[in-house]
């Protein structure tokens, strides 16, 4: 029998056993190793926050049962292949699955884990992906004054990867003082949305907050860019659009991580992409985003500790059984 973390009603989950399976022709067996809970997309499934109208959209790729509960939901999974094609038998690979201990997924589901990438870190690479999706829609130029405004998980990254451009400024900006150990990690300046540089060329609003976005569009340059990031559940964020919006010119553009940024649309795929995450993740900066630990048999307390943001969690892993 296989156990796996299921979300049964707003803010309830709890450990299911399922019986496993082989795997057929073209499918590979994981048996887990590492599962990672951000405060994102899964926090808002497990408080109920994901709106009816959206939930079709919002499947994660082996998703089973449907929102808002029981549903089995997650992302972030790094496993040691069992049974497969021989090529893949024993290696590590990062897979798009909720928290289960073994499961059966198709070998395009998998990616390898490079050798310089540690099991812990290679969690994070779907959320990297994101953060790749972002910068190809933002398209930063040399020389930029870029502000990301929200130091969680997404707007760390997209910090993280941002800071390697030959920038001017790049500032994170975020009401949090404990975010302090994360911009020091990533060797640029925490700053209070009151104190952030203008002028700005590109922001990246990351905060899923009303007083985020207004703070970001007041920052920007004339004729600027704003990259809204956040997914804001049930929330309905008024947008301050009076006063000098269209005097000066600003723009608002989405970013969403379901598919390949347009500018780079015909010569990538989401394969490419993930991959060029998880190359990314050789470098070891990326495990001041690991902020936490748990057994998989104490997940269901854990949830809902995550979910009201004790502590200041970023990517918090799930450890495995024989792991």
């Amino acid at each position: 029998m296989w156990t796996a973390y299921w979300t049964l009603a707003p803010g309830t989950g709890e450990l299911r056993s399922e019986r496993g399976r082989r795997p057929g022709e073209g499918e590979v067996l994981v048996r887990a190793l590492r599962s990672g809970v951000s405060r994102g997309t899964e926090t808002l499934v497990h408080t109920g926050g994901v709106p009816a109208e959206v939930a079709d959209l919002m499947r994660a790729p082996f998703q089973d049962g449907d929102l808002p509960g029981p549903v089995k939901y997650g992302y972030l999974s790094v496993g040691l292949v069992e049974d497969g094609p021989a090529g893949l038998v024993g290696r590590r690979v990062f897979a798009l699955h909720p928290h289960q201990d073994r499961y059966v997924v198709p070998v395009g589901a998998v990616t390898p884990v490079p050798d310089d990438v540690p099991t812990d870190r290679a969690v994070l690479a779907g959320t990297v992906e994101t953060a790749v999706n972002v910068l190809w829609d933002a398209a930063p130029h040399l020389g930029d004054r870029i502000a990301v405004v929200g130091g969680g998980m997404v707007g760390g990254m997209v910090t993280a990867l941002a800071r390697t451009f030959p920038l001017d400024r790049l500032q994170l900006v975020d009401v949090d003082p404990a975010r302090a150990d994360l911009a020091e990690a990533l060797g640029v300046d925490l700053v209070r949305p009151e104190d952030a540089a203008g002028d700005c060329d590109l922001v990246i609003h990351c905060s899923a907050t009303e007083a985020g976005l207004a703070r970001g569009l007041e920052i920007l340059g004339d004729d600027g860019t704003l990259v809204e990031v956040s997914w804001y559940g049930t929330a309905a964020p008024r947008v301050p659009l009076g006063t000098d919006f269209h005097a000066r010119r600003l723009s608002i553009r989405a970013s969403q991580v379901g598919a390949v940024a347009a500018a780079r649309r015909a010569r990538r795929t989401t394969a490419d992409r993930l991959a060029l995450a998880m190359r990314l993740l050789a470098d070891p900066v990326f495990d001041v985003f690991l902020t936490g630990r748990s057994d998989l048999a104490d997940l269901p307390e854990v949830m809902p500790r995550l979910a009201a943001g004790e502590g200041s969690p970023l990517c918090h892993l799930i450890v495995y059984p024989n792991a």
